[in-house]
This record gives C-alpha cells, sequence and structure tokens, in this order.
C-alpha cells in the first residue's frame, strides 16, 4: 500500500527516473541509430560482451524476452558481423554468441559514453550517494 504523505516524492521519482534513463541512454542511441539499430540491440552487444561464447538460451534468460523477441535483432546484428555464432563444443545443438571485433568496438563506444556518464555524475554526487544509488538499482528488480 502507498503512504499518501508519500505520493508527490514517488511521482517525483518517478519523473527522475525517467529523465536520467532518457539522458544515460540518449547518446548511444543517437549512435545506433546512425546503423540502423536500437536499444534492443546495445543491450544485445552489452551482454554478449560481458559474457563471451554465451549460449542463447542463457542470454534470452538474462534479457528476459522470448526466443521470438531476440530472433530479428539478434539476426541483424549476425548478418552485419558484430555478433558470431559459434557451436558449443559439449552439446552441438547449443549456439554460443560473442562479438566479433567490429561488435566489440561498437560496445566499447556505446558503454563508454555511459561509463563516462556515471563517472561524472558519481564524481559529483560523492560516494555514499553512489552507494545509495547502487543499493536501489539493486532492489528495483528484486522487488518487480
Amino acid at each position: 500500500m502507498i503512504d499518501q504523505k508519500n505520493q508527490d516524492e514517488l511521482e517525483e521519482s518517478i519523473e527522475l527516473f525517467f529523465f536520467a534513463y532518457r539522458a544515460f541512454t540518449s547518446r548511444p542511441d543517437r549512435m545506433l541509430e546512425q546503423r540502423g539499430l536500437g536499444r534492443v540491440h546495445h543491450r544485445i552487444l552489452h551482454f554478449v560482451g560481458r559474457n563471451p561464447q554465451i549460449a542463447v538460451n542463457a542470454l534470452l534468460g538474462i534479457l528476459g524476452v522470448s526466443k521470438q523477441a531476440l530472433n530479428a535483432p539478434l539476426r541483424q546484428l549476425i548478418d552485419m558481423q558484430l555478433v558470431a555464432v559459434d557451436v558449443a563444443e559439449h552439446d552441438r545443438r547449443v549456439k554460443q554468441l560473442s562479438l566479433t571485433p567490429e561488435g566489440k568496438q561498437l560496445e566499447t563506444q556505446l558503454t563508454g559514453t555511459q561509463m563516462k556518464h556515471l563517472a561524472a555524475v558519481f564524481a559529483a554526487a560523492g560516494p555514499q550517494a553512489e552507494q545509495g544509488w547502487r543499493a536501489v538499482m539493486r532492489t528495483i528488480p528484486e522487488k518487480s
């Protein structure tokens, strides 16, 4: 139950979250748009880059999407030679994904802009604010 006394603060928090996310994604969005790609492609590049040789099913779990939702953007990244597909040695039915050198370069550029953004924000807000932010961000998925 939402405490009516906190409603204004919660509504402001929602707006701050929205505007922060928009600021956080705007530069990478423009970079992706130049290639005909979008945020879903960025998420795929990011998590494949962070988990080399990730199985498609594991990526589905991380992203929380269906095979159908992943198929078209993943196929596009493969066709653009940004993501490579290999067959797992332990099970030839398992497809493993990794970034190509061009995919690594793009992912580094995209994530690099976001890392610079966060580094500047954390430097301005201070270490306690950064720790508080991390605590809030870790709690959000648990409460959804």
